[in-house]
């Protein structure tokens, strides 16, 4: 896990509220911002339940806390953002709300939201696990909404012979990094322990604990 974080930090944030990328947010928050002042007895509810409309993204961006970058698939995002409209459409199809149960919903949804959005971006990571040796995958970053893609080390390999193809990958792809004169130093000491002449003794076990180390 440790050299997936390491990887993921490596690549360059090219992809702001995650949601806020998907192609259908402004003209859906556009509607819900309008329609506000409909759903609500209380003229308080507008106000907040505003609020909470106009800084959903930032909010999102805010409440995501994660330790790897907030960079999620085309796929997954529009899986999330369906689940969102849907909630909020239902929530929206209701008559007069009574007071205080209108942004509160807006809550909860907003909620629910971040945690599919975590899970989302944490599943691509863990997916990237299941193939042998280096793995690229394309998505779009939450911070500015343009096009990136992550490479991450997955250690699912099936043979001695494909780790050790897996592991010289890796070795060739530091190495060719290394010359671009990057600001991080990867390769000398810390994976010493993947040195081409250890390849034919190294073990997933050994690399593991190499990267846990590093």
């Amino acid at each position: 896990m440790a050299l997936l974080l390491c990887l993921v930090g490596m690549t360059a944030a090219l992809a702001h509220g995650c949601l806020h990328c998907q192609s259908n947010f402004s003209e859906k928050f556009s509607f819900y911002r309008h329609h506000v002042n409909l759903k609500s007895w209380w003229v308080g509810d507008i106000p907040v339940s505003g609020a909470l409309l106009t800084d959903w993204s930032d909010n999102t961006m805010k409440e995501l806390h994660l330790t790897i970058p907030a960079e999620i698939t085309w796929e997954k995002l529009d899986q999330v953002a369906r689940a969102v409209y849907q909630r909020m459409d239902q929530l929206y199809q209701g008559k007069m709300y009574f007071p205080g149960y209108f942004p509160n919903e807006l809550r909860n949804i907003f909620r629910e939201q971040v945690q599919l959005l975590q899970n989302a971006i944490i599943e691509s990571r863990i997916d990237c696990q299941r193939h042998c040796g280096i793995f690229q995958y394309e998505t779009i970053s939450c911070s500015n909404c343009t096009d990136s893609h992550v490479i991450c080390f997955g250690y699912n390999c099936e043979s001695s012979e494909q780790w050790k193809s897996a592991v010289q990958g890796l070795l060739n792809y530091i190495n060719n990094w290394h010359k671009q004169d990057m600001s991080m130093s990867l390769v000398s000491p810390a994976f010493r322990c993947l040195e081409s002449r250890r390849l034919d003794n190294l073990t997933l076990e050994n690399a593991v604990e190499c990267f846990k180390q590093h």
